[in-house]
């Protein structure tokens, strides 16, 4: 992942609104939320809502589907699986350099 798409990603879960819609969505699974169950259980305005899922759709981290007049939003798995990547990648790589630099001196 590109540290600027890792950078928008970010940015959009940045907002607790759009972070609470996310975490919702993460433990609904596969089956993903109606917009309308997610409002119900989030209590968020239905306008304040659209706004808020519209960030994440644009920042690639949910999907939505059409099923007849019910609007499904779902996680999408695959780009939260990159960012986490992204930021464990190089976990403590500059400790081992230290660790080395310390015992060549």
């Amino acid at each position: 992942m590109k540290l600027d798409d890792a950078a928008a990603h970010l940015e959009a879960l940045g907002n607790p609104t759009r972070l609470k819609i996310y975490r919702a969505l993460i433990r609904a699974g596969g089956a993903g939320l109606a917009v309308g169950r997610l409002q119900e259980k989030l209590k968020i305005a239905p306008s304040t809502l659209s706004h808020h899922i519209k960030a994440l759709v644009v920042a690639g981290l949910v999907t939505q589907v059409r099923d007849a007049t019910t609007l499904i939003c779902h996680a999408n798995y695959e780009v939260m699986r990159e960012l986490v990547g992204f930021l464990v990648a190089e976990c403590c790589t500059e400790s081992a350099e230290t660790k080395d630099a310390k015992t060549a001196a």
